[in-house]
């Protein structure tokens, strides 16, 4: 699962260098020869989504989600440790949701022949990338509310 998240985070982090090289070549075309690139938006909405869907398993699996502990800084471990796995198990149950409805929409998408607007690009493959990233990020919410509920710590992941 470590494995998996960081080769899915590295893919994701090349993902958005992608966006930035093309959002930079668009600018100085649009401004050097005004000739910006063609679906340059479609393709930067299309990259930050694949982006951040892959990024999401390796930001839970280092606990790097941001926790609000105002109400509960002064809660015994134990109360914190249960109130940890709560908050992992409903993060699963919204990416399963998020998994599940994207992997339909792209089938849904694929039987309407759906395409972008300016490049006409299949849409069912955008919706389709996002899916994996969703459904490894319930892998290991999962994972860390059973620990969590357990009384383990989640180990530590190193880089």
């Amino acid at each position: 699962m470590h494995r998996t998240a960081l080769v899915f985070a590295l893919a994701g982090g090349g993902a958005a260098c992608a966006v930035a090289l093309l959002t930079t070549a668009s600018i100085v075309g649009r401004v050097g020869w005004s000739a910006p690139i063609a679906g340059d938006v479609e393709l930067t909405q299309f990259g930050t989504a694949l982006c951040i869907s892959l990024c999401l398993p390796w930001c839970q699996l280092r606990s790097a989600n941001i926790i609000v502990d105002f109400f509960t800084a002064r809660a015994s471990s134990r109360v914190q440790r249960r109130l940890d796995a709560l908050g992992a198990l409903l993060l699963s149950v919204m990416m399963a949701l998020l998994a599940w409805r994207t992997a339909a929409g792209a089938v849904a998408v694929r039987e309407a022949h759906e395409t972008s607007m300016i490049l006409g690009l299949p849409m069912w493959a955008v919706y389709a990338v996002l899916a994996p990233g969703f459904a490894l990020t319930v892998v290991v919410a999962l994972r860390q509310a059973w620990a969590a509920w357990r009384g383990q710590t989640w180990p530590e992941v190193s880089a």
